[in-house]
């Protein structure tokens, strides 16, 4: 096994605080052989162990720990426990027990880095974005079926992030066979259309359940605005609250057709409330000011603007345009449900954002309540990287 040598000073992260990351500016020198995804011992420049890693040449994240037990082995192993372990976790939870669509590992967070898994029914839909994960992708495969029993898994390893590592996107079933019938799954009482192969991540966005079920919860009698809706989520929420009536808007005409065949998919649900509009969010939020058009809730759940802390600048300005016309298009006493998934964001300064919108719009605010990821999202103590999703629900004056 080769062994990666930390430069002086550079284990403290490793030591004291077990962070997952070894970056590349963190390593003195490798000491033999290591191809991508290769398990390497990290050491401090003493030699001191401090645990194997999955060596990464390519990125900027030289290694990834899989663990800082020194004696400990990676084999196939290894990672049924890890994966087992996971879902044992998720198990324990009363409030992800009969979950339909629940995430079963979550990367660093569950000591597995750059495995994602998620679970709609019977089947899961793994990620594999680093040169570790992608070389044990038939161990990870193996603990899956073992722990969960599932149907088929299908892999979604097509983000941009594999280039960083070096790797080419990969998809296809790797368990199983395609199922007979379009996947969907029960959320809080709506049914939701899955599509694992050409939707975007797995095929849906699990780490905001809990904040859709709130806004059905807030949501009776309003007029809502959906910004950035993709296919519906939280507007089906909305209309099974009461909603007096929900505008669904999102740049892809795809997105809301699927939206709406989602909302065909509960015909409990008052689809004579729910409007549709294919737009530039940021325009049709301008148009609406100039309309003199106001709603009693909104929600802006746009996608990721920075990807890293070196796009936060450009990201902040994005993210401060369009909560400054959430704040102007709301009523008095009006609620804004605005969230951020971009890494490069900290939650403090997207609260920063939000205040600074809030004072540009005009309007005095006040956090009712701080939003984040689902409980089968957890993050580690140990790495607050994983909190990429936070969310603030603001009630204005």
């Amino acid at each position: 096994m080769a062994q990666l040598i930390l430069l002086p000073g550079k284990e403290r992260s490793a030591f004291k605080q077990h962070h997952p990351w070894v970056f590349a500016g963190s390593v003195g020198r490798l000491e033999g052989r290591a191809r991508p995804g290769d398990t390497v011992e990290v050491l401090a420049d003493n030699l001191r162990p401090l645990g194997r890693a999955a060596y990464s040449p390519k990125s900027q994240i030289r290694a990834r720990f899989w663990t800082f037990d020194a004696d400990e082995s990676i084999d196939d192993a290894f990672f049924k426990r890890r994966v087992g372990a996971a879902v044992a976790r998720r198990q324990a939870l009363p409030e992800l027990r009969g979950q339909q669509g629940l995430r079963l590992i979550h990367a660093e967070s569950d000591g597995l880095p750059g495995v994602i898994a998620d679970q709609y029914g019977d089947t899961i839909v793994i990620q594999l974005t680093s040169a570790g994960a992608d070389k044990w992708r038939n161990a990870i495969v193996a603990g899956l079926v073992k722990a969960t029993g599932c149907a088929r898994i299908y892999e979604r390893s097509d983000s941009d992030v594999r280039g960083l590592e070096g790797l080419e996107p990969t998809t296809g079933w790797l368990y199983g066979t395609a199922p007979e019938a379009p996947l969907s799954i029960e959320e809080n009482g709506v049914r939701l259309a899955v599509d694992v192969v050409g939707g975007h991540k797995t095929g849906f966005y699990l780490d905001q359940r809990d904040n859709r079920a709130l806004l059905g919860q807030l949501a009776a009698g309003k007029d809502v605005l959906n910004c950035f809706c993709y296919t519906a989520g939280f507007s089906l929420q909305a209309l099974a609250g009461g909603a007096a009536s929900v505008l669904s808007i999102d740049s892809s005409g795809p997105a809301l057709a699927q939206g709406q065949a989602n909302l065909a998919l509960n015909p409990q649900l008052p689809a004579e409330r729910a409007l549709w509009q294919e737009a530039d969010v940021f325009q049709a939020l301008r148009d609406f000011k100039k309309e003199g058009r106001l709603f009693d809730l909104i929600v802006l759940d746009p996608p990721k603007f920075a990807p890293s802390a070196s796009h936060a600048e450009r990201a902040a300005r994005a993210y401060k345009d369009i909560n400054v016309f959430g704040f102007k298009l709301l009523k008095p006493g009006g609620l804004l449900m605005t969230y951020s998934c971009s890494g490069g964001i900290g939650l403090e300064l997207f609260q920063k954002i939000v205040a600074g919108a809030a004072h540009d719009a005009g309007r005095e605010a006040r956090i009712v309540r701080r939003l984040a990821g689902a409980a089968d999202h957890p993050v580690a103590l140990n790495f607050s990287e994983g909190e990429y999703l936070k969310g603030l629900l603001v009630q204005v004056d």
